[in-house]
């Protein structure tokens, strides 16, 4: 058996601690009460946020009833709040180490892991830099930064130093998705599509471009922004590609709130139209479980995935509709 793949944690947010515990061993019962009830804590997690969609079996919660990805090692964790990473690591079996700064954290690691809950992305490119330039496999949580300019300097930072780098959505990797997607023949050749949820905040808009794009097909070409709110609607246009939707795709992110965090995703074609199911927080393990087996490949292999592309087409897609929300047109890809 080879040896596992040794971790280093940057931001011990709840995506840190949902990602760790879905492929490191730790003591269920400890995640599920890191904390007293009546303890303040930094992120949810700290409050059983992150045993709550893994232990489900509900007369036995130290029984996982999602998907566990073998071959990890949690070995060193940092977070701005020392408390928070301290916290983290006391939950794991192999008892990782807390740096006293991100750059700790890529020393003597197979993986850097990027963890980012409900950020922007805005300091990505910052975080992940020290691993990049000592070579180490990384992958960089939603989304691989702000900006495309960003994107595109942690990808050159990446081949400048033979560092294996990616960026998934959950929602991209998601299994229920895939489903769904096998069924859009139904409808015809597909019309027009859309794509409920996510919110207006880069950490959840971004969700709802990379599902569009794993639901509909990559290769958008111009972007809108529409509606009372910012980016309460945003349509993306395809041009004239026949194995495109002809009429584009809505994503109608300001929704008020949802169930479970719930996303829907819609199909129309001249034969009719299908709905998905709730892509919900039920699902979303299943999709964290199909990233961490991708990037186990890329450090096995030492290759960047090709979805990558999908990540940072939907970066240009938000800041393309953060343009398009600010000038009142259209923006090209």
């Amino acid at each position: 058996m080879s040896d596992p793949i040794r971790v280093g944690l940057i931001r011990c947010d709840t995506h840190g601690a949902y990602y760790a515990a879905l492929c490191a061993r730790h003591d269920p019962l400890r995640l599920q009460q890191p904390l007293p009830p009546d303890r303040p804590g930094r992120y949810s997690w700290q409050h059983g946020g992150a045993h709550f969609y893994f232990y489900t079996h509900y007369a036995d919660p130290r029984q996982m009833s999602v998907d566990f990805v073998e071959g990890f090692r949690l070995a060193r964790v940092w977070d701005e709040d020392r408390a928070a990473a301290e916290c983290l690591a006391a939950v794991f079996a192999d008892e990782p180490e807390v740096c006293d700064d991100f750059a700790a954290v890529s020393d003597d690691v197979d993986l850097v892991f990027v963890a980012d809950c409900n950020g922007d992305g805005s300091d990505h490119l910052e975080l992940a830099r020290p691993g990049l330039e000592k070579g180490v496999a990384t992958f960089v949580d939603k989304p691989l930064a702000l900006t495309g300019a960003d994107a595109r300097a942690l990808i050159r930072l990446a081949d400048a130093h033979g560092a294996p780098l990616t960026s998934i959505s959950i929602l991209r990797a998601l299994p229920k998705a895939e489903l769904f997607a096998r069924r859009l023949g139904e409808v015809g050749e597909v019309q027009f599509g859309s794509v409920q949820g996510g919110g207006t905040a880069m950490a959840g808009h971004v969700h709802a471009a990379s599902l569009a794009l794993g639901l509909f097909g990559n290769g958008v070409e111009s972007v809108r922004a529409m509606g009372e709110t910012e980016l309460q609607m945003v349509h993306l246009g395809y041009g004239d590609r026949a194995d495109r939707p002809r009429r584009g795709v809505a994503l109608n992110c300001d929704v008020g709130a949802v169930w479970h965090c719930a996303f829907h995703a819609s199909a129309y074609g001249p034969q009719g139209a299908i709905h998905s199911p709730p892509l919900s927080d039920w699902d979303f393990p299943f999709g964290a479980a199909a990233i961490l087996r991708i990037v186990k490949e890329m450090v096995q292999t030492r290759r960047s995935p090709a979805i990558i592309g999908d990540m940072l087409e939907a970066v240009a897609i938000c800041e393309a509709a953060r343009e398009a929300q600010a000038t009142g047109e259209p923006v090209k890809l």
